[in-house]
């Protein structure tokens, strides 16, 4: 296996002319020479990114959500709530830390740029479920949500399983790890996050727990843009390295991620939140396995799955932010939009 060398801090023998930049293994002079691009989806999405900006302050209604979390919401809705709030937590947490590592190895600086913007949302997320947490749960349940998983071997396979993809690659930077890496991460973002999104909306449907679900509606139109990155970068590395690029490792991660989701889905949800069975898990997150695949011009994996049958929950998607259209009609053409409409269909 070919391993990957990391960008120099400066390189003056490096040549930044769009026509010689790849996404990975290039040649740069380690300057950010962002007034010639090559790759205009990540011009694109800056422009989204920025005009996404959110701080978990302009959230209001927490403290209603306390209230209503001790005496409107069962104990399995309130199990389900801090069981979900911990999975993302983790995941957020996880990227935060790690997006750097493969920004070392991005080759190309409009593409850099957006992954720190990526890394900065995240550390707000994180900052978000902090909130969540400061106001909504007793101090005394707090540790209890960050180390969930230190209790729960369901959580721990999930944490591991994503953390092992990602430790392999800081440890063994080759190619093969680093696409690995890189699929790992396209599956975070576009599978692990949605059935805990569907169940603050079903929450939010049933007027509960809405200033939680505000947030969360914040933060899924964050991540969306963050699935459409890699999605992007998966298609560069198809183009220019077919080498690098494995269709099958594609297909079998994600075949796991699904397993994964709806197994963790159904041990956290117990089939006990309304709308959120066992069925409509599985469906929605095979659904969804399609839908993440067509981005990356592949076939679907579940060609028995057509419905999403939380469809009914968009409406609860879009009570924070502008109207708009937010994926235009490929991945590659993304361009402008703060809203989160579509967020059931990408």
């Amino acid at each position: 296996m070919t391993n990957l060398q990391a960008n120099q801090i400066f390189n003056p023998a490096g040549n930044d002319d769009p026509s010689e930049r790849t996404i990975i293994k290039g040649n740069t002079t380690g300057l950010f020479q962002l007034n010639a691009v090559k790759y205009n989806w990540a011009k694109s999405l800056y422009q989204v990114m920025v005009g996404n900006f959110w701080v978990p302050e302009k959230v209001k209604g927490l403290s209603e959500d306390a209230i209503q979390y001790k005496k409107d919401l069962s104990t399995d809705e309130q199990r389900a709530y801090k069981g979900i709030l911990s999975f993302l937590i983790f995941l957020d947490s996880i990227q935060t830390v790690n997006l750097p590592n493969f920004s070392e190895y991005i080759t190309a600086p409009e593409v850099n740029l957006i992954l720190s913007i990526q890394a900065y949302q995240e550390a707000i997320h994180s900052q978000s479920y902090a909130t969540i947490l400061e106001t909504v749960v007793d101090s005394k349940e707090r540790n209890e949500i960050y180390y969930f998983w230190r209790d729960d071997k369901h959580l721990r396979e999930r944490n591991e399983f994503i953390g092992g993809i990602y430790q392999d690659f800081i440890d063994h930077p080759n190619e093969k790890n680093f696409f690995r890496g890189i699929i790992g991460n396209f599956l975070l973002e576009s599978i692990y996050f949605y059935n805990g999104f569907a169940f603050f909306d079903t929450l939010a449907s049933q007027a509960k727990m809405v200033a939680t679900d505000r947030m969360i509606n914040y933060i899924r139109r964050d991540e969306l843009t963050h699935v459409t990155i890699f999605a992007n970068i998966i298609n560069e590395i198809k183009k220019e390295f077919p080498k690098v690029f494995d269709e099958q490792m594609i297909y079998d991660m994600m075949d796991v991620a699904v397993k994964q989701e709806i197994k963790w889905s159904k041990h956290i949800l117990g089939g006990k939140i309304i709308g959120m069975g066992d069925e409509n898990v599985e469906n929605y997150t095979r659904w969804l396995a399609n839908k993440r695949l067509s981005l990356l011009g592949l076939n679907p994996l579940y060609k028995d799955v057509l419905v999403n049958p939380y469809k009914h929950l968009e409406v609860m998607q879009d009570n924070n932010s502008e109207k708009g259209n937010f994926f235009e009609s490929t991945v590659t053409n993304y361009a402008q939009s703060s809203a989160m409409k579509g967020s059931w269909e990408f």
